[in-house]
Order: C-alpha cells, then sequence, then structure tokens
C-alpha cells in the first residue's frame, strides 16, 4: 500500500490545538538534545581513547624494561599509568558524572515535553518540513514506507 497522498502517519501529525510555535518550540528543544547526543558520543570516544592509552603504557613499560630504561618505565609507570584524568576522576566518573547531572535530566525533560504539550509526539517539526518538501506522486517522496 502507497501513502503518498495520505501524508504523515498518525504519530507524526500535529495534535489539534498545537500552535505552529509550539511544534517549533519542540524541534529546538529536540535538537538541542540531539547536539547533546552528539556531544556525549565524543565523551565516551575520549573514556575510550583514554582507556585504550592507559592500556597501551602497559606495553610501553615492558618494553622501556626491556630495552634496559628502568628508570623510565618507573616514572612512566609512578607518574602516568592510572593517573587521574582530573583530579579525583578517571573518564568513566568524567562519564557518569556527566549522564547524572546533564545528559539524562535535559532526555527526561524532553521527553515530558513532548508528552505534556504534543501528546508524546515526537519529530513533529521534521515531519512537517518532510510534508512541505515531498514532490506529490513521486515514488521515492511517499510519506511513509509502503
Amino acid at each position: 500500500m502507497n501513502h503518498h497522498d495520505d501524508g504523515p502517519d498518525p504519530a507524526h501529525r500535529r495534535p489539534p490545538g498545537v500552535s505552529g510555535t509550539t511544534v517549533e518550540a519542540l524541534g529546538s528543544l529536540s535538537k538541542a538534545l540531539e547536539t547533546t547526543e552528539r556531544a556525549r558520543g565524543h565523551l565516551y570516544a575520549f573514556h575510550q581513547l583514554t582507556g585504550g592509552a592507559d592500556l597501551e603504557l602497559d606495553r610501553t613499560v615492558a618494553l622501556l624494561r626491556e630495552a634496559g630504561h628502568t628508570e623510565w618505565a618507573d616514572r612512566v609507570q609512578r607518574e602516568i599509568l592510572g593517573r587521574n584524568v582530573i583530579p579525583g576522576h578517571w573518564t568513566f566518573q568524567i562519564v557518569e558524572a556527566y549522564n547524572g547531572t546533564y545528559y539524562e535530566p535535559f532526555r527526561d525533560l524532553e521527553r515530558q515535553a513532548l508528552a505534556a504539550l504534543a501528546e508524546g509526539r515526537d519529530h513533529l517539526y521534521e515531519a512537517e518540513m518532510k510534508e512541505a518538501r515531498r514532490t506529490a506522486g513521486h515514488p521515492d517522496h511517499t510519506a511513509g514506507p509502503d
């Protein structure tokens, strides 16, 4: 069944009484959350890269010892290996603090705003933009999957 003449599915249609400004505001809130999702991904990349670097230091220490540079091996092991990345924190603690302090409250507020202001319907702004930009009747411009 082809839905190109039907418009968005019911989950992506603006509920009655929801203004265009409300849809735009919720779209803006979702866009900000999406940016935060990307930032969070970078934070996880930072966490994994830093952890990988710390684990590589085991090899560094072993090679320095094998090459007879015991003093340098001791310094790397004592001064850098397992070191906090900021005072009192390894990267997993930074990730946990970010998630609890910022990301989760942001995500929860966005969900609550959608529920309160748009009957929980997500991506209304994008669905309306898609509808405005579709070419009626074109097989690659359908409102939804067959």
